[in-house]
């Protein structure tokens, strides 16, 4: 799982049966701190309970099967899925000369 912004909206006036009514959205991976970590992804928005849009902070899952079981039927193609919008991110402080793995 990630944690990334909506940076982006994708219009695609074909795709595959499952995702008629899903928005794909472009989801940049940000670190704990809100920085840009790595390359945008494309994701599938996880459905009504999600309902992700522009500038949102998100937890985006990438593995294959846990991705198309929250996004549709058996089946569905898709690499990438918001599950989640985040409201806030807390931070513990770590203790002077604790190891950070």
């Amino acid at each position: 799982m990630i944690l990334g912004r909506v940076v982006g909206t994708v219009v695609a006036t074909r795709k595959h049966a499952s995702h008629e009514g899903r928005k794909v959205l472009t989801v940049q991976p940000i670190g704990p701190d809100g920085a840009a970590s790595g390359d945008p992804v494309l994701a599938l928005d996880g459905g009504p309970g999600v309902d992700a849009g522009m500038g949102d902070r998100v937890l985006v899952v990438q593995e294959g099967w846990s991705a198309a079981t929250t996004v549709g039927p058996e089946g569905t193609p898709v690499d990438a899925a918001i599950v989640g919008v985040i409201d806030a991110i807390e931070l513990a402080a770590l203790e002077e000369g604790a190891a950070t793995a």
